[in-house]
């Protein structure tokens, strides 16, 4: 049997009598299998945890691997995080596998068999949240998680890294309306997402400080990417009252500002200014290079990977690390004309 029971804690045996099963349904449950009834592989898992019952250091560590899984990995973000988590892994001689599954709320049922198959060292996930019986099934295997959270709102028992978006939101519109700007406008990202709503939340405190009015056709949600960010910026600026100023939730979107700019005939920043957010390699690149609010992707990465080898050893004292969040300044933005 691949599993193997540990002096002085639970047997499979005994749990498998406690649940009323047989020993095969235990080590099924174990091994990820889904060939089991659902209300069968909850009952336990939550056996297993109750008891205490972890893998043996043995098996732990026949597989020298830390997983990063993604909901999408063709977002040019991506390859940060994933240098992070390279960074860490190369300096305890392991490797970094890639997976992705799922929507951005959390991976699909279908990983969840193959993680526990591969046996990592552990798993770091680019996602909102984590189901309730994918926790308990990690923590009776012995596979520390940390999620990398976009969304900024974790459950209060899932180790977690994330950054100030409420902070990035509010420095990025004080920037432009220390610029003079006074109608700006903000695409943020999925409504559905705790840090676009962060980033909103952080725009709307600096209007409000300033005293200055939000117009509701000015504020659109996006998705993160370049034809989300033109799509909402087009609407806006074919309007008569048109922002001389966008705050875009994402770099990607920002992009599609500028394009969307070029499209209604006008010049980045001396008809409208733009700010992105993340800043990604392609924003200093960008024409103009974008003003952006930086997300330290690769040290949140890195942070992740860390908490992940400490949660191994029983060393973790606290399961949120928020990481600052700046203003770079760059040639998207500049005063209002006239």
């Amino acid at each position: 049997m691949e599993d193997e029971e540990m002096p002085g804690r639970v047997t499979l045996a005994q749990v498998a009598e406690n649940a009323g099963v047989s020993i095969s349904t235990v080590s099924k449950v174990l091994n990820g299998r889904q060939d089991v009834a659902a209300p069968t592989r909850v009952k336990v898992e939550r056996l297993l945890e109750a008891h205490g019952y972890r893998r043996t250091a043995r098996a732990a560590s026949q597989a020298p691997l830390i997983e990063i899984v993604f909901h999408e990995l063709d977002v040019i973000w991506a390859m940060e995080l994933i240098l992070g988590v390279e960074r860490v892994a190369k300096d305890i001689g392991a490797s970094v596998v890639l997976t992705q599954s799922g929507t951005r709320h959390s991976p699909g049922s279908e990983w969840i068999e193959g993680v526990l198959r591969r046996r990592p060292l552990g798993v770091i996930l680019v996602f909102s949240s984590l189901p309730e019986e994918y926790k308990q099934q990690l923590r009776s295997r012995s596979v520390p998680f940390v999620i990398i959270d976009p969304a900024g709102d974790p459950e209060p028992d899932v180790p977690s890294v994330g950054s100030a978006n409420w902070s990035g939101g509010l420095a990025a519109t004080r920037h432009l309306i220390e610029l003079g700007h006074r109608r700006i406008g903000i695409i943020t990202g999925p409504e559905d997402m705790m840090c676009s709503l962060a980033r909103l939340d952080g725009f709307r405190s600096a209007m409000g400080t300033a005293g200055l009015a939000t117009d509701p056709g000015l504020i659109a949600h996006g998705d993160f990417h370049v034809e989300g960010g033109y799509e909402r910026a087009l609407e806006m600026l074919r309007r008569q009252d048109r922002p001389s100023a966008i705050f875009a939730g994402s770099d990607l979107q920002a992009i599609g500002v500028l394009e969307a700019a070029e499209t209604c005939g006008l010049r980045t920043p001396d008809d409208l200014s733009v700010v992105g957010y993340d800043d990604v390699a392609v924003a200093k690149w960008s024409r103009p290079a974008l003003t952006t609010v930086r997300q330290p992707l690769r040290k949140m990465a890195e942070t992740a990977a860390e908490m992940l080898l400490r949660l191994r050893d029983g060393a973790v004292t606290t399961t949120r690390i928020e990481l600052a969040t700046s203003l770079v300044v760059r040639k998207s933005t500049a005063p209002p004309a006239g």
